[in-house]
């Protein structure tokens, strides 16, 4: 697979580690457990590598950080704001667009408490500030930055907030970010805001008033708005009140798994109904399956073969929400914030230690697509899941250049 063209540039290395900034160890970035390569015969292989090289591969959700070795840490390495991005390992992936969630409300770099202002603009702005130091990946803050991106050989960074909470009830807050960068924002996370309910919370009373504004604000100024940590209710009632297509960008089916982290069949088709895309989840225990418990590609491909039965192969795609370190350990680390009993009650499944063939940035795009080829999709449909849908959800919702 063709790199892209990175100069081996290590996130800060413009500061000194021990002066400036607290090391860390670090997780290896795509070497950390075995490599998994779905199989394929050679003839699908050359055919998997021409479309990682033709057409364009976006991900509609990611944290491309670097986790410390030891998850215990993680909460600490969170608040500093210097979380690493692994460079080296998106070089490798075949990916054009990736959607990076910056805060994901389960730490934040003053309390852990989540979601404050102040905290959220200190890890964006000290993130870019990285990013500014490097050539191989840039923010993209219109349609010509991602195509520009497949043409230079480098990656289209959209900047995400995985809920909206931050703004707090000042809708001018939308235009703040949209100042600094950010092209995407989720509704809620798990819990409720001043918007609406989150998946966790036993009563969901829908989008609020404010909730309103802020969806009519965001059509407005051209932020692209995801659903994927709403209540089914609010996830409905956002999908109805857009005036453009809007995301989901990281689920799965309910009707596979029944969990709160998995969507109902009425809020995906709602989402649909609306022109919007559903993105494929593969976080660790999340898009699990009664024929295919214990997680891996095949139980995430199964909630993707669901959904595009469900709504139609135009209305789903990948957000595989992988990152570079120990994701289980994670999940164990910041259980309280994730509320993973509630949030993934349901059947019972064995854990895993990672989701074999999805576990990093690095490998997910690949082995996707490995799999599409040597399950008989045709090239055009497998184009538009791995990056053409996106790209038409994003025309219908960004401000034009």
């Amino acid at each position: 697979m063709k790199s892209k063209h990175y100069n081996g540039y290590k996130s800060f290395q413009y500061l000194d580690p021990g002066t400036d900034y607290r090391p860390f160890e670090l997780a290896a970035q795509y070497t950390r457990v075995p490599a998994f390569v779905v199989p394929v015969t050679e003839v699908q292989e050359a055919l998997v590598q021409q479309i990682l090289e033709e057409e364009m591969i976006v991900s509609l959700h990611e944290h491309t950080s670097i986790m410390p070795l030891d998850v215990t840490e993680s909460n600490e390495y969170a608040r500093q704001g210097r979380e690493r991005t692994g460079f080296e390992g998106l070089a490798l992936s075949g990916l054009d667009v990736v959607f990076e969630n910056f805060m994901d409300g389960t730490a934040t770099i003053t309390s852990n408490a989540g979601w404050k202002w102040t905290d959220v603009i200190h890890d964006l702005g000290i993130r870019r500030s990285d990013f500014d130091h490097q050539d191989m990946l840039f923010v993209a803050r219109n349609l010509d930055d991602v195509w520009r991106a497949k043409r230079e050989d480098r990656i289209a960074l959209v900047a995400s907030f995985e809920a909206a909470t931050p703004i707090e009830n000042e809708v001018d807050r939308v235009d703040v970010l949209y100042g600094l960068g950010v092209r995407v924002m989720g509704i809620t996370y798990s819990e409720s805001n001043a918007l609406g309910s989150g998946l966790k919370e036993p009563n969901d009373g829908g989008l609020t008033t404010f909730g309103r504004q802020v969806i009519r604000r965001m059509n407005r100024i051209g932020m692209t708005i995801d659903t994927a940590h709403c209540g089914d209710r609010t996830a409905i009632d956002v999908a109805e009140a857009s005036e453009v297509p809007v995301l989901m960008s990281h689920v799965g089916a309910r009707a596979l798994w029944d969990t709160n982290r998995m969507k109902s069949d009425a809020a995906l088709k709602a989402v649909a109904a609306g022109g919007g895309l559903i993105g494929i989840e593969a976080a660790p225990h999340t898009t699990l399956t009664a024929a295919h418990p214990r997680h891996s590609i095949a139980s995430v491909m199964e909630h993707f073969e669901y959904v595009a039965e469900l709504v139609g192969l135009d209305h789903v795609s990948f957000g595989p929400d992988t990152l570079y370190g120990d994701h289980v350990g994670l999940h164990h680390a910041y259980a309280a914030q994730l509320s993973i009993g509630a949030t993934h009650k349901g059947p019972a499944f064995d854990e895993v230690p990672y989701v074999e063939g999805l576990e990093n940035p690095t490998e997910c795009f690949p082995n996707i697509i490995r799999w599409l080829v040597s399950h008989g999709y045709e090239r055009e449909d497998i184009a538009k899941v791995v990056g053409k849908n996106a790209l038409r959800v994003l025309a219908a919702t960004w401000a034009q250049a």
